[in-house]
C-alpha cells in the first residue's frame, strides 16, 4: 500500500470509532426496573385488615336490622332458670341452649319465645309431632320468668312485652281489622277461629288467646308463623290487632248459630245439606199428603 493511502485511511478510522458528545448526551438512559408490589390480599397484614373490616361490616348490618326490642334483661332469676332449663329442656335444646337433632337452638330467640311457648303449655314438647299443640301449664309464672331470663342470656332476643305494651285502651279496632284481614285471615280465619294447614299442621284459634301470648306470637313467630318486628308492625299496630281480636270475638252471632266461624264453606254445606234438606222433606210431605 502506498503511504499517501494511509492518510485517507486515518480519518475514515477515527469518524468509525469517535462518538460524537451530543450523542452520548442523546442516549437514553438504561430503565430501572419497577419494584413490584403485591396485591393486598396476598400479604398477612393486609389479610387481616380485610376480616377486620369484614367484621365490622357484619356487625354494623347486624345492628341496623336487630329486632329494636332486643333485650338480653328479663324479670326473673337466670340462675335458678338455668337449674330449670338443664332439668327440663337441655335434653333437646342443649346444655347451653346450641340446639340438637332433637331441638333447635335458643341462642336469639329471646325472653318472649320462652314465655309464650312454655306460658301456653307447648313446651315441654311431650312427643314429636307435625307442631306443638297448646296444653296445660307444667311451671308456675315465676319458674317460667326464670326460665326466660336465662334464655335472654344465651343472646338477644325479643322480651317480654310491658304493660304498656298491653295498654288498649287506645287502640284502633277498625285500623286493625285491616291489618287482621292482610296479613293473618289465609291462616287463622277471618274471624280468628284458625284453619289447616299442610302436612298436619294448622292455625290455632286466637280467641281465647291472651293479649300478651298474641303480643309475643307477633314478636317471636312460633311453629309456622312468620315473625312481625317492630319494624313490619309497630307496637300500636300490635294492639290495634290484638282489640280487633279481642273486639270480634266477643261480638255475638247474629244468626241462630255462628258453626264456628268457619266461614263460608261451613255456612254452604249447612245451606244445601240441613235446609235444602227440609226443603226436600216438606216437597215429599206435600206430595204423599195430595195423594
Amino acid at each position: 500500500m502506498r503511504p499517501e493511502d494511509s492518510s485517507d485511511l486515518a480519518p475514515a478510522t477515527a469518524a468509525a470509532g469517535a462518538v460524537e458528545p451530543d450523542a452520548v448526551e442523546r442516549a437514553p438512559a438504561a430503565a430501572v426496573p419497577a419494584r413490584t408490589r403485591k396485591p393486598l390480599r396476598r400479604r398477612p397484614l393486609g389479610a387481616s385488615l380485610l376480616l377486620l373490616v369484614a367484621l365490622g361490616l357484619v356487625g354494623a348490618v347486624y345492628s341496623l336490622f336487630a329486632p329494636a326490642n332486643a333485650d338480653v334483661d328479663a324479670p326473673g332469676s337466670a340462675q335458678a332458670g338455668r337449674e330449670l332449663f338443664l332439668a327440663n329442656c337441655s335434653s333437646c335444646h342443649g346444655t347451653q341452649g346450641q340446639g340438637s337433632s332433637a331441638g333447635p337452638t335458643l341462642v336469639g330467640v329471646g325472653a318472649a319465645s320462652v314465655e309464650f311457648q312454655v306460658g301456653t303449655g307447648r313446651m315441654p314438647l311431650a312427643q314429636p309431632g307435625a307442631q306443638a299443640p297448646r296444653d296445660y301449664v307444667r311451671f308456675s309464672d315465676e319458674e317460667i320468668a326464670d326460665m326466660a331470663a336465662y334464655v335472654a342470656t344465651l343472646g338477644p332476643g325479643p322480651s317480654i312485652p310491658s304493660d304498656e305494651d298491653l295498654d288498649l285502651s287506645e287502640a284502633d279496632v277498625t285500623r286493625g281489622g285491616d291489618i287482621f284481614r292482610t296479613n293473618c285471615t289465609m291462616c287463622h280465619n277471618y274471624a280468628g277461629s284458625g284453619g289447616a294447614l299442610t302436612e298436619g299442621k294448622y292455625a290455632p284459634s286466637v280467641n281465647q288467646t291472651s293479649p300478651r301470648h298474641i303480643y309475643e306470637a307477633m314478636l317471636t313467630g312460633p311453629q309456622n308463623m312468620p315473625v312481625f318486628a317492630d319494624s313490619q308492625l309497630t307496637p300500636e299496630m300490635k294492639r290495634d290487632v290484638i282489640a280487633y281480636i279481642k273486639t270480634s270475638s266477643e261480638h255475638p252471632s247474629p244468626g241462630i248459630t255462628g258453626l264456628g266461624a268457619l266461614g263460608p264453606s261451613a255456612e254452604g254445606l249447612f245451606g244445601w245439606v240441613v235446609a235444602l234438606g227440609l226443603l226436600l222433606a216438606c216437597a215429599v210431605w206435600l206430595t204423599q199428603k195430595a195423594k
